[in-house]
């Protein structure tokens, strides 16, 4: 049967980096997908020493495993040179770098998957094929499509009077909190990405958590005008201009959103600059 192009097939949709999977492309081609396997959750990794002379066990710490995704479908193109050509697209979706795979769940949802298996294509008629992809997100978070992003510039109040005036005159104060707060909409803690923007003096970045307790980040090292030092707290990197690690200068707490929570960041310097900026980004994540 004829697909209209751009139009849904109903059910579960999926894009593997820029092949949409559940629609129909530009070509008449319907791309059905009809299993998604292991977006449902990830594997842990727990290690259980026996106890000595007493029943049970001593628990380690559980962690996530990576997240291996089986995508499984069927290619219906109008004929036999398009079906060649949508498999041989196919192929190529499937990379052996990072892809992004997004899943259109109630609240959208994506990952970075990479080949780790041979996709398996079967032709079936000369306009009919199924296709069997594994592909492995290093990373088993589920983080959301939306990136909240914030930014502020060091605390500071400027205006205002101090004058012994009787008249009823009032000029306001302009304050600038020098403070961000990012959200985690998710069930499963998430991890920003800290951006300082110099020049700024010997940084401190505190953040207040929800239960309030706060933790510290110390920068040892002054921003020239121009610099950008980047604070991974996934990849644990902190990167000068994109190139330079600048780790060494590092101290405190890696920050991290728990699930569910907002936490605010607020930063300072010795030496106020009007120019000096942070930026701080973040995905929701879902186990």
């Amino acid at each position: 049967m004829p697909y209209i192009p751009g139009a849904s097939l109903g059910g579960r949709r999926a894009d593997l980096g820029s092949l949409s999977l559940g629609m129909v492309d530009a070509s008449g081609v319907a791309w059905h997908l009809q299993g998604l396997e292991g977006w449902d959750g990830a594997d842990q990794r727990a290690e259980y020493t026996p106890r000595e002379a007493d029943h049970g066990a001593w628990a380690a710490p559980v962690y996530l495993s990576q997240r291996p995704i089986v995508l499984k479908g069927k290619i219906e193109a109008p004929d036999l040179v398009t079906l060649d050509a949508s498999m041989e697209q196919l192929i190529a979706a499937v990379t052996l770098t990072d892809t992004t795979l997004t899943v259109y769940d109630t609240t959208p949802k994506r990952a970075t998957v990479r080949r780790s298996g041979a996709p398996l294509i079967q032709p079936l008629t000369d306009r009919i094929a199924e296709y069997s992809l594994l592909v492995t997100a290093a990373d088993p978070r589920r983080y959301s499509t939306t990136l909240q992003t914030q930014s502020t510039a060091l605390p500071s109040v400027t205006g205002g009077l101090s004058l012994p005036l009787t008249l009823p005159l009032v000029i306001s104060a302009t304050t600038v909190a020098g403070s961000i707060t990012l959200t985690n909409l998710g069930s499963f803690p998430t991890r920003p990405t800290l951006s300082l923007s110099g020049p700024v003096v010997t940084p401190t970045i505190v953040a207040a958590l929800p239960s309030g307790v706060t933790t510290q980040i110390l920068y040892g090292a002054d921003l020239q005008t121009g610099d950008v030092l980047v604070i991974d707290s996934n990849a644990r990197t902190v990167t000068l201009n994109g190139t330079a690690s600048r780790r060494l200068y590092f101290s405190g707490t890696w920050p991290e959103i728990p699930a569910n929570s907002s936490v605010t960041y607020s930063w300072s310097s010795p030496v106020y600059d009007a120019a000096a900026t942070l930026t701080g980004t973040c995905r929701s994540a879902w186990m």
